[in-house]
Parts: C-alpha cells; structure tokens; sequence
C-alpha cells in the first residue's frame, strides 16, 4: 500500500511547518534581535508576527522546538479568529428596537464586500424570528435604532 500525501513537515532550528503554518525565525532589521513570522499556508502575508528569543551565546536566536510551534500556531490561530470576528462585526450589524405600535423588532444590516462594489441588506424580523421584510440599501447605510424604528413605522419600504 502506498502513500500519496506528501509530508509537509519540517522542523529546523529556524524554520519549523506543518500541514497548516509555517514558523520562520528571522533577523530584526530594527535592532540586533531576532523575531518570529507565522504565515497560514496559501497567505501572502504572516498572521503574527512578534519578538523571539536570543541563544545563549546572545548573539543567535533560540531553536524553535515542538512547544514553542505550538504556541506559536495557537497564538497565529487566536489573532486570525479575532481578525474575522472584527470583519463580521463591522459588516453584520443589528438592533433591536419597538415601534409605536408596541411590536419589537430585530433589524439586522448584512454588508457582502466585493471588489466590484460591495451591496448590502436591510431587513426586520419579529419576536418569533419570523421576517417581515427584506430590501437593498447602499453599503453605506447607517443603522441606528431611530433609522430601524422610522424604515419599519414606514412600511418597510425600498429605501434608496
């Protein structure tokens, strides 16, 4: 039987990967340290990026070992799940408000970013989840409770 995965590991002094991140010690061009680089496999760019540790000899940096990459990929990992929560944050947004007839709604503002032209969505659900309407409305629309209160004591209508 045979294996056709290739094994992507690698652990050097300097330079530790598996099938996911890739640690990579490199020289501090601020000063005479050293620093660490955690790239996810398939990005340009690293995830963190962060000081690391001198050698005995002071003058060379610490073999990065099996814990250390551990530590490490949590550490990339936790900075990459705190980056996409801050993303769905700032394009998902909602309030809860009442209008004046005493109905209480959820309405929520789903911003798609795209390189052609982001869209977005507005819309109003009630107590039970159920929707009660849903439009398109410029990316660029603030959601406030007084925007949500006035859109739904309006109908629900298209706004522009």
């Amino acid at each position: 039987m045979t294996d056709d995965t290739e094994d992507t590991t690698i652990q050097e002094p300097r330079l530790w990967s598996d099938e996911r991140w890739t640690a990579r010690v490199i020289k501090n061009e601020d000063d005479d340290g050293w620093a660490v680089s955690m790239t996810l496999h398939g990005e340009a760019e690293p995830a963190l990026v962060g000081p690391w540790t001198m050698g005995r000899d002071k003058k060379n940096p610490k073999p990065l070992d099996v814990s250390a990459f551990h530590t490490l990929v949590k550490t990339a990992s936790e900075v990459l799940r705190r980056h996409e929560q801050q993303l769905h944050a700032q394009l998902n947004k909602n309030v809860t408000v009442t209008t004046a007839q005493g109905q209480r709604l959820r309405v929520a503002l789903a911003i798609v970013p795209d390189e052609e032209g982001a869209t977005a969505t507005l819309s109003a659900q009630d107590d039970l989840g159920e929707e009660l309407a849903c439009v398109p409305v410029p990316p660029s629309f603030k959601l406030t409770a007084a925007s949500a209160t006035a859109w739904a004591e309006n109908g629900f209508e298209r706004l522009r």
